[in-house]
């Protein structure tokens, strides 16, 4: 039994060592040495023909042409908790040396924000390297004109009713704010299915207007006929103007105080993440370089446009490292503005 007992401490001892040792080869490498024929994994939070796996699969067709080595990449759906599944395995399971990449929910780089007590999420977001994101999402405040309400600023005379999906969502949560923060008389009607169901309700004239966390194509092609005749984008959901509206301003621009602009920059934070990727924390650094500079030639290179054109995909991109100083930012902001936030968003 001894004979048998110290045989097996020297295996697990020898295959440590074999570990340590592939471990330090690996190491050793260069980006293109480590790279060259690999089959990395490209693991996405998103279930099989959603918006969140159209842009992995995407990534996954194009991105190796950039990285040294030519790998390829294949896509393993893992869906759960709204993403948190995914960042956790990532963050705590997944290898570290830069052969696995994650696609997230645009939520998740928040999610501790805004439930510090939330035992579900096990993952640091600041300690992630963001590769980047090819799409920044910008929400659009559409509003029907009968009840004589064009303007934002109309809307702190003129009562007006929104449809919106649940009291956590962004549908919600921005119309809470801007009536805290703003002075705009909006109710919320909660509990529709999905954007499009919000969407029907305007149609149907059930209520006025929808505020929007984000703005598809299917959206745009929804809202389309209406700002041809009783209906108007009075406000834009996100950090910066789309181009499709370069007069209506934002949530931020309207804001009177300084402290309304940067609540408003934190609530748009994911709005920035869009369709976020990401590398776990112990990706060598040389590695985390070669990826993200892969990825921003990747969301540029005119065959990935074409492609996204031919699928109704929206490309505007955003850097990993914009990414990783938003967060910062999130998670630096002071504990009173936090706290209010918090209170608003729930």
């Amino acid at each position: 039994m001894k004979f048998w007992a110290s045989s097996l401490r020297w295996r697990g001892v020898a295959a440590g060592l074999v570990w340590l040792a592939m471990s330090a080869v690996a190491s050793a490498q260069t980006p293109a040495e480590f790279y060259r024929g690999k089959r990395l994994t490209l693991i996405t939070s998103a279930s099989v023909g959603g918006g969140y796996d159209q842009y992995a699969r995407l990534l996954a067709k194009h991105m190796p042409r950039f990285i040294p080595g030519n790998p390829s990449f294949v896509v393993q759906n893992m869906v759960g908790a709204d993403g948190i599944r995914a960042a956790n395995y990532l963050y705590k399971v997944a290898a570290q040396d830069g052969s696995v990449v994650g696609g997230l929910s645009r939520n998740n780089g928040v999610a501790k924000f805004y439930d510090p007590n939330n035992a579900a999420v096990q993952f640091d977001a600041g300690k992630f390297h963001w590769l980047g994101s090819p799409q920044q999402e910008i929400g659009l405040f559409i509003l029907r004109t009968q009840k004589g309400a064009k303007t934002i600023d109309d809307l702190k005379k003129i009562e007006v009713v929104v449809s919106s999906t649940a009291r956590n969502s962004p549908t919600s949560i921005y119309a809470r704010m801007l009536n805290a923060l703003y002075g705009t008389r909006i109710k919320i009607v909660e509990g529709y299915g999905g954007s499009q169901e919000a969407l029907l309700a305007v149609e149907r004239n059930e209520v006025d207007g929808h505020v929007s966390g984000g703005s598809s194509g299917a959206f745009r092609a929804r809202i389309a006929p209406w700002l041809k005749s009783d209906a108007a984008v009075i406000l834009q959901m996100g950090m910066s103007r789309d181009a499709a509206f370069p007069h209506i301003p934002t949530a931020i621009e309207i804001m009177p105080t300084a402290e309304g602009k940067q609540l408003f920059e934190i609530a748009f934070a994911e709005q920035v993440m869009g369709r976020p990727f990401v590398l776990p924390p112990g990706v060598p650094a040389d590695r985390v370089a070669v990826l993200r500079t892969a990825f921003d030639a990747a969301v540029k290179d005119p065959a990935l446009l074409e492609d996204a054109k031919a699928q109704n995909m929206e490309i505007d991109p955003v850097t990993g490292a914009a990414i990783n100083a938003l967060i910062d930012r999130v998670y630096g902001a002071p504990e009173a503005m936090a706290a209010r936030l918090r209170e608003m968003a729930r």
